[in-house]
């Protein structure tokens, strides 16, 4: 059993609606510990998205949702999406920027960091992601690989505790998709990923959640669940 009180991602009782009255999440429970990397996986319009978006105050349901030891409430929610990376599933939701350099640098400035640290924050997140060399580029002459890797940087820059990812092989060929991999699994923050890419799934997550209907119906480790082929059929899921 997991300490509640040093969890990196506390959900409970989560319940969403969209003002067409579409249900999308149902009395979600979802715990993650610091270092955790979780897979949300599941069909198309199961809810991974939604659930996602509540993690830094996008979107706001009925329950609790807390990332460390803020509720994501609206008095905590600078600090809140200051802890929570969300990387998009289209780069270009996150690029904007004249160059590279600037679109990582965007949220730092955001957080008031001296010039200096800009600086050096936006340097680093670019080494992470193997791009020192794109810093003056324009993002959008980019391939599709090469933008979902500034796309992370740009929430690296910004040093959160917990990264959130939604679909980040989506688009990619097989080269870009492998360095993506070995990429990420360099990183330290805790990490949900949103996927259909269960591959990625078994490389990366030692644990995975699967999400049908708004609810979680199965979590535990990714060996097991992803190797049970009648629970991957009931939930839309091939096996890998």
């Amino acid at each position: 059993m997991v300490n509640q009180e040093c969890l990196a991602v506390r959900i409970q009782g989560l319940n969403f609606a969209y003002p067409d009255g579409h249900v999308a999440l149902r009395g979600v429970d979802l715990s993650v510990a610091p270092g955790e990397r979780v897979a949300i996986v599941g069909p198309n319009g199961a809810g991974k998205s939604t659930l996602m978006l509540h993690l830094n105050g996008i979107l706001r349901g009925e329950g609790t949702v807390y990332v460390g030891d803020l509720e994501v409430a609206e008095p905590n929610l600078k600090k809140v999406r200051a802890a929570v990376g969300m990387v998009f599933q289209n780069p270009d939701d996150q690029l904007f920027s004249p160059t590279v350099f600037e679109d990582v640098a965007y949220g730092p400035i955001y957080m008031g960091l001296s010039e200096v640290e800009v600086g050096q924050r936006v340097m680093q997140a670019l080494q992470q992601m193997h791009a020192e060399e794109y810093a003056p580029r324009v993002s959008h002459h980019l391939s599709i690989g090469e933008k979902k890797r500034i796309a992370i940087a740009t929430v690296l820059a910004m040093e959160p505790s917990v990264l959130v990812l939604d679909e980040p092989s989506a688009g990619l060929d097989p080269r870009s998709r492998r360095t993506l991999i070995q990429l990420l699994d360099g990183l330290a923050p805790t990490m949900l990923i949103s996927t259909h890419d269960l591959r990625l799934v078994k490389e990366l997550c030692p644990r995975t959640a699967i999400l049908d209907e708004g609810r979680v119906e199965a979590d535990g480790p990714t060996f097991t669940l992803l190797t049970d082929e009648d629970l991957l059929e009931a939930h839309g899921l091939e096996a890998v």
